[in-house]
């Protein structure tokens, strides 16, 4: 079973022992990060470093000026976390070891991009913004997303890339110092909290027959015995299925554009992968999707484990299911149980798995993970 890894630019870039160490591990793949949001990060045996802060969301290698001058809305440069070229190196350093590389590219999750421009994000139905999570239905925003999937995904050295947020991102975020705990919110609650009312929203919603502001009212209303305490989110009624037919129209869109603004830069047989759930409520890193639409777009998806099944009934026989695995011990994972759980994805339809995350991992992760991989073969 093909087997990929997750890592930094600054998990490589700088150690000369980490190529050798992650093909060593039987790894076919690395997925290295080309755009990525705002993040503090362990790196246990990088030579220079232990935490690296990455301070805002941003492309790790330079970009193009023909591509963005003049333009309000463009990527933000890497501060010295990630330095000039950061992916570049790292690829080719990956590379020299016979590893494919895959660039990995966040695209709907950016606090600076909300700081500096508030007009950018999402806007609940109680009016508070959310500058984490650029509204995927503005013209600027879409227009910034897909012009960076096409320039962060087709880096050199990369043979595909894996977009990630493609789609609607909202309230789930581990913002600094998160106190968002207090009240417990499932799929539902977390759903209605990242339902848009920026302009462009309210306009979508009233294209498909809604009222906006009887929308945003029955929002209101559905969460009101969450706030309470007296049980779960209720429904929105008839405003329920125009409100979805906005959202996934919305993503689906973006999604047709990202991946084709991507085939049209890339070389022939580039893959072109997106973190995704067949669910179209979903918001945040695996974007809801339709699965028949997004596996006929693109070469494949990356999905948690109990979703792989439902991508599996609209897979062709080139389909690439990737199956999502945490290895990282210490943030929940099961190196331990690797192999197991692999061959769980795979009788579920997973056709490789990708592994979250090698440059996070400990030592006695990664070992696991090599014994999981040879026993895999």
């Amino acid at each position: 079973m093909r087997a990929a890894a997750f890592v930094y630019p600054w998990d490589v870039d700088g150690d000369p022992a980490a190529p050798a160490l992650l093909a060593g591990l039987g790894l076919a793949q690395v997925t290295l990060a080309a755009a990525y949001h705002s993040t503090r990060a362990l790196t246990p045996r990088h030579p220079a470093h232990r935490i690296v802060t990455a301070e805002y969301a941003a492309v790790l290698y330079p970009p193009s000026e023909g591509r963005w001058a003049g333009r309000p809305l463009r990527p933000y440069p890497a501060g010295d976390w990630a330095p000039g070229d950061s992916f570049g190196r790292a690829a080719e350093a990956l590379g020299a070891t016979g590893l494919d590389v895959h660039s990995w590219v966040v695209l709907a999750h950016n606090s600076r991009l909300g700081a500096e421009h508030p007009e950018t994000s999402v806007v609940n139905a109680y009016g508070d913004r959310y500058p984490w999570a650029p509204c995927i239905a503005r013209p600027e925003v879409r227009a910034l997303l897909v012009d960076l999937a096409a320039e962060a995904a087709v880096r050199p050295g990369a043979t595909g890339t894996e977009l990630e947020s493609c789609g609607w991102y909202g309230l789930a975020h581990l913002h600094a110092h998160d106190k968002t705990g207090g009240v417990a919110l499932g799929e539902r609650e977390q759903y209605l909290m990242s339902l848009c009312f920026c302009p462009s929203c309210r306009e979508g919603y009233g294209e498909e027959g809604a009222d906006p502001d009887e929308l945003a009212a029955a929002v209101r209303g559905a969460l009101e015995p969450v706030w309470a305490g007296a049980g779960p989110a209720g429904g929105l009624g008839t405003l329920e299925a125009p409100a979805l037919s906005w959202r996934a129209g919305t993503a689906r869109t973006l999604q047709e554009a990202a991946v084709n603004a991507v085939r049209a830069a890339a070389p022939p047989g580039f893959r072109i992968l997106l973190h995704a759930d067949p669910d179209p409520y979903r918001c945040g890193a695996d974007a809801g999707t339709d699965p028949a639409h997004v596996l006929g777009l693109a070469d494949g998806v990356v999905a948690r484990p109990p979703r792989v099944a439902d991508f599996a009934a609209h897979a062709r026989p080139d389909t690439v299911l990737a199956a999502n695995l945490s290895v990282v011990a210490g943030m929940g994972g099961a190196p331990d149980r690797l192999a197991e759980d692999a061959e769980r994805a795979r009788d579920a339809g997973a056709t490789e798995v990708r592994l979250y995350h090698a440059g996070l991992a400990s030592d006695e992760d990664l070992a696991a993970v090599g014994s999981a991989l040879r026993k895999l073969g």
